[in-house]
């Protein structure tokens, strides 16, 4: 299974295997359900979204606050997404049969673009919600004024750093920068916990594998000027550039790559590594390593904020609240493979929970949205 390429149900299914998961899953925490309207209703009609089957095994709807707990939503309501139709698609379709008199109008487009329309539209956008594909879009729009701040119980369903300190965006699921690693190649020992000890590595000579046309890949780079410098940055591209770095168009194209030997070890993030195990049965030779307070092991989130224009500011609000609700944060982690950021929602696949990653410390998230001088910089350096 593939995140981005697996069929998705319609509407109507999905619910359907709502109804069924969520009596089973959520009856314990709900109460009683009688058959009358209002959140009975929407009990019935919560659980899990998608296929309901995890790749790696059986999986217990997680902790966390349910649908079926957070106020009705009624109203027209438009997102502006940056996260594409086939990753969260079904999620917002989900979201928006739950109500009758809910209906969600999305427009998908990519984050910096969307970013960019919403600043050329002025007081006159159509957008309610900005749904983001990374924290430094939402820190753009942020830092532009076109945000409105969440309220207090949305941005406190996460913990503090992966949210706006001002409470003008809030994260909704993470992704980790990770090494997939051939596990009959090599042990998870032979890989470095430095980032920067990579391009003096000898044993990864013509071995070793990237994406640097990839967003993903740049945001990796980008957070390491903002860590290290851009001199730094550029010593450490040369150097990978003469151990020989193998140039791959995507990140889930490196981590292929890996698990059929054609290389030993790549960079990647961590749900490309889990999109590969879930294709194979779960039965492939690779693994993931992570460094260790450094650009290579950031945490980014992707995220959402209620947009200046919004005409209904509140249903806005909750909408992103359900963004954080315990069948959407399951949904992120079982169809798409990325971190739960709400707390006791685990990730799925042979991953370490979150607590147990080594990010490092004092980043701010925004501060990866310099993505143009960290393209500048690649092309000076030849990567580009």
């Amino acid at each position: 299974m593939n995140g981005d390429d697996a069929p998705r149900m319609g509407r109507r299914r999905a619910l359907e295997a709502g109804v069924a998961a969520g009596v089973a899953g959520f009856a314990g925490c709900l109460g009683p359900l009688d058959g009358s309207d209002g959140p009975d209703r929407r009990a019935r009609n919560v659980g899990q979204i998608g296929s309901g089957r995890s790749p790696f095994g059986d999986r217990e709807l997680p902790e966390g606050t349910s649908m079926s707990e957070m106020p009705e939503m009624e109203g027209e309501l438009t997102v502006y997404s940056g996260r594409g139709e086939a990753l969260v698609g079904e999620l917002v379709e989900f979201v928006d049969g739950l109500y009758d008199g809910l209906n969600v109008d999305v427009r998908y487009a990519g984050s910096s673009a969307l970013v960019n329309q919403i600043l050329t539209e002025g007081d006159g956008s159509t957008a309610d919600v900005f749904y983001s594909v990374n924290a430094g879009s939402l820190g753009t729009l942020a830092e532009e004024g076109r945000t409105t701040p969440l309220p207090d119980d949305v941005l406190d369903l996460v913990r503090g750093e992966f949210r706006d300190p001002d409470g003008r965006w809030v994260g909704t699921s993470g992704r980790a920068r990770t090494v997939p690693y051939n596990t009959e190649a090599l042990s998870g020992d032979d890989v470095p916990t430095d980032i920067g000890a990579f391009p003096d590595t000898e044993a990864f000579r013509d071995d070793v594998g990237w994406a640097p046309t990839y967003g993903s890949f740049q945001a990796f780079v980008t957070a390491m000027r903002v860590l290290e410098g851009d001199g730094a940055t550029r010593e450490w591209l040369r150097g990978m550039l003469d151990l020989g770095v193998r140039e791959y168009g995507d990140e889930f194209l490196v981590s292929q790559a890996v698990a059929d030997g054609e290389i030993s070890v790549g960079f990647a993030n961590h749900y490309y590594i889990q999109r590969v195990l879930a294709g194979r049965g779960g039965d492939a030779p690779i693994a993931t390593a992570f460094t260790e307070g450094d650009a290579g092991s950031v945490f980014n989130v992707a995220g959402a904020a209620v947009v200046d224009t919004a005409a209904d500011a509140e249903l806005a609000g909750n909408f992103v609240r359900h963004l954080l609700s315990a069948e959407a944060q399951d949904y992120f982690a079982r169809e798409t493979f990325e971190y739960p950021l709400v707390p006791d929602v685990d990730p799925v696949g042979r991953l370490p929970n979150i607590d147990e990653l080594n990010p490092p410390g004092g980043i701010d998230l925004t501060e990866l949205s310099d993505l143009e001088g960290t393209v500048d910089l690649m092309r000076d350096v030849g990567v580009l």
